[in-house]
Order: C-alpha cells, then sequence, then structure tokens
C-alpha cells in the first residue's frame, strides 16, 4: 500500500477561494432568498484532511426555520404558475453558475468532505447532469388520455405541483443528492427547503449562493432555500404537515424515524437509505474487469457510498485467483492528499467514522474473520486530523453478523459459493437491496442474476460494478433501502400530484357502471 501524507492547505488559498464561492469566516445557515441571520449555535466545519477549521456556520434554530417556510410558501404560490418551461430555462441557467465554478465547488467539497478532487468533480458535473435533465423533462411533464365508458365524456389525467418538498441530505455526497431532487422538483414547479449534514454545511453555502444569484435575477427568489439546522430543524420539517414531500438519504436508522413521522401524518417519503451491495464473481468471469470494478467500487469515497462495494461472493474455482489479485491491487491503492493528483483514497469524514470502522473489525475478529489485508489506523504527525485509515479485506463466513451489517468505511468482505444459485441467494441474504452486480461471460447467468429470481435490489448490473449509477436510469432501492427513487424514467411524478378529470360534452348525465339513479 502506498501511503503520502497531506500538505496542509496554506490558509490564505482557504480563504481566497471560500471568498470566491460567497463564503466569508461566519455565515448564516439559512438563505431564503438571501441569507438570514440565525439563532442557533455556532459549529465549526474542519477539515478530515488535516482536522483544521475552514469556517463557521451559524446554525438555523427552530424559528428561522419558520421564516424560511413563510418565504417558501409566498414562492410556492408564485413558482406554480410559471410554465414548465419557463421553469427549466431557470434550471439551465444554473447548470451555466454551476459550470463556471465548477473547480472551486469541486474543491470545497473536497476540502470539507475528504473525497479525492477527481471525485468532487464528478460530484459537481452530476449536479450540471441533473440540471439538463430536468430541463429537458420540463417539456414531457406527460398526462394520458383514457377512454370512458359513457358517451360524450372526455377523460384524461393532469399533474400539478406538489408544493414544498424537504431534503435532508447525507455528508457523503454534499451536493448532488441536493441537485437530484431540487431540479427535478422545481421544473415541476414546487419550492425546495434543504437541510444539509451538519458535517458538511460550507458546501450547501456555497452551492446556495450561486443557485440564489440565478433566481434573483430571474425574479423568484425563494424557490430553493436552505436551512441548515441541528436535528430540531430536521424533526420540525419532517412533522410540517405543510411540507409535500421530504425526501431523505442517509442511515436506514435515520429512514425509520423520518418514514414513521411522515406517514404519522399521512405524509410521503422518498427514502435513500443503507446498502451492503455485493458482487458476484463466477469461474467464467474476466477477473481483470472484476478486480479493477471491485476496487474502485470498493475504496472510492473512501468505502462511505450507499453502493459501496462491501461484499465479493466468489465461485470456488476462481476465488483464490480473484481474491490474491485484490491483495496485489490494494497494496497499490495510493492514500493521501485527495487533493493532489494520482491519490485513490482520502481520509474518512470525521473520527467518529475511524472509531466506527475500529469496533467493526473487533466484532470481524471475534465473530471468525480474518483481516487478510489493511486495517491500521494512521497516525502521527504526517496524519494530523485522525481520519486516515487503510482499505480492509476480510476473509469472511455467511455465518457472521457483521456481514449483514453496514459499516460506512472501506471494509470489503470476502466470500466464496459453489453455484450461481448460492451466489444469488447469499446476495440476498441481508436486509439492504440498493446495487448489485455478476461478473460472467455466461448469457443465461446474467440473465437469471437479472431474472424475477435473482438480484432483489433496486439496481442490478452485469459486468460492470455496483458505484457509479448514471442519472438517466432510476437510482434507489428495496428492503431497508427505503424503496425511494431518484432520477431516470418518471422519477419526476414523486414531486408532483395526479388529477383525474372528466369532462361531460352532452346534454345527458349517465352514470359510470350503468347506475341509473331517480
Amino acid at each position: 500500500m502506498m501511503t503520502r501524507a497531506p500538505k496542509r492547505i496554506p490558509e490564505d488559498d482557504v480563504h481566497d477561494f471560500l471568498g470566491r464561492l460567497g463564503i466569508r469566516e461566519v455565515n448564516a445557515g439559512a438563505h431564503a432568498g438571501r441569507p438570514l441571520e440565525t439563532h442557533g449555535e455556532t459549529v465549526a466545519s474542519a477539515s478530515p484532511i488535516d482536522g483544521r477549521e475552514i469556517a463557521r456556520v451559524r446554525l438555523a434554530a427552530l424559528e428561522d426555520y419558520e421564516r424560511v417556510m413563510q418565504v417558501a410558501l409566498g414562492a410556492q404560490a408564485r413558482w406554480q404558475e410559471v410554465p414548465a418551461p419557463r421553469r427549466g430555462e431557470v434550471v439551465r441557467q444554473i447548470a451555466v453558475a454551476l459550470r463556471a465554478r465548477k473547480a472551486e465547488l469541486a474543491r470545497l467539497v473536497t476540502l470539507e468532505m475528504g473525497k479525492i478532487l477527481p471525485e468532487g468533480e464528478g460530484e459537481v458535473q452530476e449536479m450540471i447532469d441533473m440540471a439538463d435533465f430536468a430541463v429537458g423533462l420540463s417539456r414531457q411533464l406527460y398526462g394520458l388520455t383514457m377512454q370512458s365508458e359513457r358517451p360524450a365524456h372526455r377523460m384524461f389525467e393532469q399533474w400539478h405541483p406538489l408544493g414544498v418538498v424537504g431534503v435532508i441530505s447525507a455528508f457523503n455526497f454534499p451536493v448532488a443528492v441536493w441537485a437530484w431532487n431540487a431540479f427535478l422538483a422545481a421544473v415541476c414547479g414546487d419550492v425546495t427547503i434543504w437541510k444539509p449534514s451538519h458535517k458538511t454545511p460550507l458546501c450547501a453555502v456555497a452551492v446556495m449562493n450561486l443557485v440564489h444569484e440565478v433566481l434573483e435575477a430571474n425574479g423568484c427568489v425563494g424557490v430553493m432555500s436552505l436551512c441548515a439546522g441541528a436535528t430540531a430543524v430536521g424533526e420540525a420539517m419532517v412533522n410540517d404537515g405543510r411540507v409535500g414531500l421530504i425526501s431523505a438519504t442517509g442511515s436506514t436508522r435515520m429512514g425509520r424515524r423520518v418514514g414513521e413521522a411522515v406517514a404519522r401524518r399521512l405524509g410521503r417519503s422518498l427514502l435513500e437509505l443503507g446498502g451492503n451491495n455485493a458482487v458476484i464473481v463466477l469461474d467464467d468471469a474476466d477477473l481483470d474487469l472484476a478486480t479493477r470494478a471491485i476496487l474502485f467500487g470498493a475504496v472510492g469515497t473512501a468505502g462511505q457510498r450507499c453502493t459501496t462495494t462491501r461484499r465479493v461472493i466468489a465461485q470456488k474455482g476462481i476465488a483464490p485467483a480473484l481474491f490474491g489479485r485484490l491483495a496485489a491491487a490494494y497494496a497499490q491503492v495510493r492514500i493521501g492528499d485527495p487533493l493532489a493528483e494520482g491519490t485513490l483514497m482520502g481520509p474518512l469524514v470525521d473520527t467518529g467514522a475511524v472509531e466506527e470502522m475500529m469496533r467493526a473489525l473487533e466484532t470481524i475478529r471475534a465473530q471468525g474473520g480474518e483481516v487478510v489485508y489493511g486495517g491500521k489506523r494512521l497516525e502521527g504527525a504526517a496524519w494530523a486530523g485522525g481520519c486516515w485509515v487503510e482499505p480492509v479485506l476480510v476473509k469472511a463466513h455467511a455465518g457472521m453478523a457483521i456481514v449483514k451489517e453496514e459499516t460506512f468505511a472501506p471494509v470489503l468482505y470476502l466470500l466464496e459459493c459453489d453455484s450461481v444459485a448460492e451466489a444469488i441467494a447469499l446476495q440476498n441474504d441481508v436486509p439492504q437491496g440498493l446495487s448489485s452486480a455478476i461478473f460472467t461471460r455466461n448469457l443465461l447467468s446474467a440473465e437469471r442474476f437479472l431474472s424475477v429470481a435473482g438480484s432483489d435490489c433496486g439496481i442490478a448490473n452485469v459486468n460492470i460494478g455496483t458505484s457509479g449509477a448514471e442519472i438517466g436510469g432510476a437510482f434507489g432501492g428495496e428492503k431497508e433501502t427505503g424503496g425511494g427513487r431518484e432520477a431516470g424514467s418518471d422519477c419526476w411524478k414523486q414531486y408532483m400530484r395526479r388529477q383525474t378529470n372528466t369532462i361531460n360534452y352532452s346534454s345527458e348525465l349517465p352514470l359510470a357502471q350503468g347506475i341509473k339513479f331517480g
């Protein structure tokens, strides 16, 4: 394994690029047309690269949430009357603004969250791509015409804006997940209130600064608002009957709380929760292809993606060769400064994530697992901040309870199987159901994996890994992953309400089902 200690970023450089993103030393954690003076506690955003404080954010309190909500409700009344293609034009302009600041935003994502710079750039590009996707959809919010059983009657469905959409995002994709929701909601005629992760507030502030300039120029201030607050703010949003849809990304534990609260008020929720994703590798697979896909899936974002590859299920005939290749590949992973070219893995998001990983390794050993590569905490003056670890390969067995849990860190379990049927059964034998993949040259095996008796995940791939979904396809999973879908296909329908209409253009009044009344 190749390690390269990160270099401390000059403080003047940090302030320079934060300034270009409109971020000053102390920033309000609420933004509804303009930055609001907030009344919550002030928190420091520290970089996991070296533990240094980047800036401070004064969080929003409950009273600030109510102010943001009032602005959002006022904006909703105006925005829903704007023609959808015109709403798409505003989103297009936001994409232009994001393109102009892509380099700075990507650098901030890396600095505050810790993912390597190419991944930070990819995340900002995902926002831009999502905006382009939403612009196209703004002219395609289709309804259907149905045949009525009554003569001289026309039936059709149409879609209306849902209203206020609350977006609760996680630290690992501090800007992209918001964009998935906000841009589609905007073209559908909804306004959004964003509660970002408390671990990455600066990314949210920077994005909202850019977005506000576009909204103000188009006379639609308040269509997208920010309310970065503590847990109480999130709970207020989740329980607020004025919020038509809550889109929440995070752990399964968090999703249960959100889902139950929204269900109690008969609201709508879109949940993107935990993943425990497996790659099946059969005896006839291209091992070079599989190794490269597994490496990115397991090590990318330091194992902190919901689509991270967490299990490899290899057929026994090729398992030794595959596991050997993976160990050799892990030995070449460059850990270090995520802003430096050539680095493949940066730090975990904070020291709490490191402690969680270390506890998981203790449990792994207690349950009979064998750490065959990595797993050390990188310490010393060269690794300031305490967020640095080696990725881990674990020889595991199906009876280990921890294999069925999601550890949000670069821990990869290696399991063996005899057949494709056993491999699919092992893959599905976990509570989560987000992403899955199989590597095989056998068409029958591939089709079996994709059949109704195959993978039970929302995403199933053949000869590519579990991570790196495109926005053209619906993203989300089943079981404890929450059942939500974002991007792709007809996802826009989640942000609208359906209305069925019947028009009688005769002087008669026939009833459905042939009912005679009176």
